[in-house]
């Protein structure tokens, strides 16, 4: 259990790639964005100088070789570590853009040439103007108009909306998302979009354009660490001198070890991580934070008000229970729930098949032989079965079997 923990922590290839940042970070002119850290790598540079020039006989007071060397590698160890956590919180939030444009690429997508003939390709392949056919399953490639057909989508994944939406070619409602799921039927789409403007696309824009913007807190304690850090500065200054009037010899290597010690070393390496881990941790709940102050915000929230079901559930309706009218075996009710639910490809049949089996009713058990089974369907709005005998079962929508039954009235008065 703990190696698994620690593998989705530090996975292997955001380990590699943020040590090789940790060093490319070494840039002065990155490191100078954080003041108490560009004076750690000053002074460890400094630390070189000097225990390269005592090596070489400049001063044997400066202290062994051996001694300076070691002060030096933990000053060295101490930028790497806090660049590398600088740069394992960047690496995360970029795994989570990664891990979007992967979907997106991934994505298969039946295109219509000129000539009639789909071919498969990937999703990234599509250019604006380019048709491509989606039937019930499929995941639709790219942002789009529906020339053709009309089908049951399921939006969840986008606007949060958890029940089905129908879109069909003309009016108002023709318009689909890529990344989105055809519940039912088969529809042929024109992509709308060239390639990197489709709303997923901006999904990956917002994530990756994300700036670590400094909080007013934290200018403020970036501010009190710098003073702090002068203090120390005059601090260690005014040791030289007394220590000459003492007649006691300390050397340059003791002076940097005791003034990284003294300042706020651990809080400067791990400022801008932190801030970093917070967007990262917040985009893992779906939440895309573009500065460091939306975090410190967010911190602040203690009840989130949300306007749609779908963005904190699931997003599939989901059958629970069978309610038969007075006088209607339970079992039979079962039965013919389910009869009517299995030519229904949606999560609800699918759901209402399985709750049916949970029951005790098997589909093996039903007598479907010889029927005619009716596919649920976007138009319709509902499925079900004729049987060999005449009888008739039906589940879908309340306006599609009213209308259903008003024609069988006037059909049969």
């Amino acid at each position: 259990m703990k190696e698994n923990r620690s593998a989705s922590l530090f996975p292997k290839e955001l380990v590699i790639k943020s040590l090789k940042q940790s060093f490319v970070k070494l840039d002065p002119r990155t490191m100078f964005r954080n003041p108490i850290m560009f004076i750690v790598e000053v002074v460890t540079f400094v630390l070189l100088v000097v225990t390269v020039w005592a090596a070489a006989g400049g001063d044997t007071a400066q202290g062994s070789f051996g001694y300076n060397m070691l002060v030096f590698a933990v000053l060295f160890l101490t930028l790497l570590f806090a660049n590398f956590a600088e740069a394992i919180a960047e690496a995360r939030g970029k795994a989570q853009a990664d891990s979007l444009r992967k979907t997106r690429k991934e994505t298969p997508a039946k295109r219509v040439d000129a000539g009639g003939t789909v071919t498969t390709v990937s999703s990234s392949q599509l250019r604006k103007g380019d048709v491509f056919i989606c039937e019930a399953g499929d995941t639709i490639p790219s942002d789009g108009e529906i020339i053709e057909g009309l089908a049951s989508i399921d939006e969840s994944a986008i606007t949060g909306e958890s029940a089905p939406v129908i879109r069909e070619a003309g009016g108002d409602k023709s318009s689909v998302t890529g990344g989105t799921k055809v519940l039912s039927d088969q529809i042929r789409v024109m992509v709308t979009t060239q390639p990197g403007e489709s709303f997923l696309d901006k999904m990956i824009a917002l994530v990756e354009g994300a700036s670590r913007k400094k909080t007013p807190n934290e200018i403020a304690l970036t501010i009190l660490l710098a003073g702090f850090t002068l203090v120390f500065v005059v601090v260690c200054g005014t040791l030289k001198p007394l220590a000459d009037y003492a007649g006691a010899q300390i050397t340059i290597a003791a002076f940097i070890s005791l003034f990284v010690c003294l300042i706020p070393t651990t809080i400067g390496g791990l400022l801008s991580a932190i801030g970093i881990a917070g967007m990262d941790r917040a985009l893992r709940a779906n939440v895309i934070t573009k500065s460091g102050k939306a975090v410190e915000t967010a911190g602040d929230i203690d009840t989130l008000l949300l306007d749609k079901t779908g963005t904190i559930t699931i997003g599939n309706r989901k059958a629970t229970e069978f309610y038969p009218v007075a006088g209607v075996d339970e079992y039979s009710f079962v039965r013919a729930c389910l009869m009517a639910s299995l030519s229904d490809e949606t999560p609800e049949g699918k759901s209402i098949v399985e709750l049916g089996r949970e029951r005790g009713v098997r589909i093996r058990d039903l007598s479907t032989s010889g029927s005619r089974m009716i596919k649920f369907t976007a138009g319709t709005k509902c499925s079900g079965v004729d049987l060999k005998d005449g009888t008739r079962i039906r589940k879908g929508a309340f306006d599609a079997i009213r209308r259903m039954c008003e024609e069988a009235g006037n059909k049969y008065p």
